[in-house]
């Protein structure tokens, strides 16, 4: 991690399909300090567990609103419950925010793209309150970069 002072950095949890191609992309960032694979689940709902990846980030360097944007071009935000041959709700296109402003953000970013018209389709992605975050195990971390491999083939 950088030398960032702990205050001034935010986290963000983004599911975008496969944890780890969105892990490594989101690890291409100025701005990105750390990134971290696992399952969220809604705040209220236990049963449902989606992969997603959580970033370390320094706003200062780094907005939330070009995270998002990033976001939406790792994987297809129009797909109900699925991204290429992973199907299944823990594949889910979610967004965990954790606070007001980036709930905020994230609603707005959504309605910007679906009103863009450029998917063709309506923006599937959820939206909701991160409830708890359970980090994968040390072998999905950062496993592209470990194993020498480019994607996740998605």
């Amino acid at each position: 991690m950088s030398g960032a002072p702990l205050n001034s950095l935010e986290q963000a949890t983004f599911g975008a399909g496969c944890f780890w191609g969105a892990e490594a992309a989101f690890r291409t960032l100025p701005g990105v300090l750390d990134t971290r694979v696992g399952y969220a689940v809604e705040a209220g709902d236990e049963a449902v567990q989606i992969e997603v990846v959580q970033v370390d980030f320094d706003p200062r360097l780094l907005a939330y609103s070009r995270l998002i944007e990033h976001f939406w071009g790792l994987h297809d935000p129009t797909s109900v419950d699925r991204q290429g041959e992973h199907g299944g709700v823990k594949y889910r296109s979610a967004i965990f925010h954790t606070n007001a402003v980036q709930a905020e953000q994230a609603q707005l970013a959504k309605l910007a793209l679906h009103e863009s018209g450029r998917l063709g389709k309506p923006v599937a992605t959820v939206i909701v309150p991160l409830g708890r975050f359970e980090l994968a195990d040390e072998v999905h971390q950062r496993y592209l970069e470990k194993n020498g491999l480019s994607s996740c083939h998605i």
